[in-house]
């Protein structure tokens, strides 16, 4: 009884958010089937020009692929091994998958990047990227991805034609997410255990800076850039903080709370919102304004919903949820405002 009442508290507090006088209101459009028993998801990549939605199905080693449009699923893909990381490079028409492999395959290093051919859906590749490779963030040109390697704490960069592995960064601590500043042609890489960005030059793959954040980010885990807005985002999943920092300074200008464990970050560009998923459930969404964020929303999507993508043509965002009643959904949610 009392561990029934623990997880009612847990839940009330979770949910109490969205009754908050938000500015907006989060509302679910519909649950989409997935198929196979409950598993665990990581992240998942948009492809708006086609409609596809690529997700991760890290439990069930597989990618699942999803037609938005139609709202029917298109293939689910065997043979990616704990995949976690997803990149598209549509460019080129490829994916890349990180897949850490087995318990044996990630204590040995034996981490692998997959690359995808997106027209047909085969895998074309598979490069050696060492302990446990996860996020990832793609440059054009010069067309080469940047791997965050998180237990090996190095950044694996590969490129070339054909494909290769063109060099390993040591970080000097487990990496986090990567993302590209377009504006400033490099690539930042979350050093999570030291409480450090890092700065990569794309071009000469040389560290040219390394940026302590405040002590106000414990585990700095998420991270993406807003080209237009000139401002990057760090979700902090060890305290539950969200960190705006300026662009191309990497000052600290706002600290925000956001739900426990913050994990994926998703940007509305077009409508300049952002949204930031978290593996307790709770999502919070707020609007990009003049060099700062206004929170609209926050509450509790559904378990685990710890990654999210949005859709830049309708706005609609989708949440891949591994267990609701005992099977696994694509959540699809709608952002209202006054």
């Amino acid at each position: 009884m009392k561990r029934l009442h623990s997880l009612l508290i847990l839940a009330a507090l979770n949910c109490a958010p969205a009754l908050a006088a938000y500015a907006a209101q989060f509302e679910k459009v519909t649950d989409l089937p997935l198929p196979g028993a409950p598993a665990r998801f990581d992240y998942e990549a948009l492809d708006p020009a086609h409609g596809r939605l690529y997700i991760n199905q890290m439990a069930a080693n597989q990618v699942l692929v999803y037609d938005v449009r139609a709202r029917r699923l298109v293939a689910a893909l065997p043979g990616f091994p704990s995949a976690t990381g997803i990149t598209l490079a549509a460019q080129r028409g490829l994916a890349f998958v990180s897949t850490p492999g087995n318990i044996f395959d990630s204590l040995l290093g034996h981490g692998r990047l997959r690359v995808l051919r997106l027209a047909d859906l085969k895998t074309i590749a598979s490069l050696p990227t060492g302990e446990f490779p996860d996020g990832s963030a793609w440059v054009a040109p010069p067309d080469r991805l940047f791997v965050s390697n998180e237990r090996g704490g190095v950044e694996t960069v590969i490129g070339s034609d054909p494909l290769r592995v063109l060099k390993t960064l040591p970080l000097g601590g487990e990496a986090g997410n990567s993302t590209y500043d377009s504006g400033d042609h490099r690539v930042l890489v979350n050093v999570q255990t030291r409480r450090e960005l890092v700065e990569i030059d794309p071009q000469a793959l040389v560290i040219t800076r390394r940026i302590t954040l405040p002590p106000s980010c414990v585990h700095n885990h998420g991270l993406l850039v807003d080209d237009r807005a000139r401002l990057a985002f760090v979700a902090c999943d060890g305290n539950a903080r969200l960190l705006t920092l300026t662009l191309p300074g990497l000052q600290t200008v706002q600290v925000d709370s956001v739900g426990n464990d913050p994990d994926v970050l998703a940007l509305d560009a077009k409508r300049q919102i952002l949204y930031v998923a978290g593996e307790s459930g709770v999502v919070s969404v707020f609007a990009v304004e003049t060099g700062k964020l206004k929170r609209l929303w926050r509450g509790w999507v559904g378990p685990d919903a710890h990654t999210v993508a949005v859709d830049p043509a309708s706005g609609l965002t989708y949440f891949p949820l591994a267990d609701v009643d005992g099977h696994p959904l694509l959540r699809v949610m709608r952002l209202v405002t006054s």
